[in-house]
């Protein structure tokens, strides 16, 4: 369950126990500048670490997980939309389709008035 921390930047969900962790939670829809879901459908939160410190990135589903190579990257294509260009770091080709790889770090590097305390 996400706690909403008062005054935090709206791209912080809030925070939550993760396995005896506090957490804070980015809210990815808030992130991309996507609004709210019309259809009342929960978020999930899934756990990233970095530097050592853990975070949720509540989403709306997930897909498969992959394990993908380094050099089967490719850099982000001009028309990818700037609100996930900030975020993308390139792209994978998998069976005729292109999948953006977001960059942890370019997605939790939040202003430090933004983070929860």
């Amino acid at each position: 369950r996400v706690t909403r921390v008062p005054l935090s930047s709206r791209e912080i969900a809030g925070v939550l126990n993760l396995r005896g962790r506090i957490v804070t939670v980015v809210d990815m829809r808030a992130r991309l500048g996507l609004p709210k879901p019309e259809d009342g459908k929960t978020a999930m939160a899934v756990g990233v670490d970095l530097r050592g410190e853990s975070y949720g990135l509540l989403i709306d589903q997930i897909g498969e997980v992959l394990r993908l190579s380094e050099d089967g990257k490719e850099e982000n294509p001009v028309n990818l939309d700037p609100r996930m260009a900030k975020l993308a770091g390139g792209v994978h080709r998998l069976d005729g389709q292109l999948m953006v790889v977001l960059d942890v770090d370019r997605v939790l590097e939040l202003a430090p008035e933004m983070m929860a305390a």
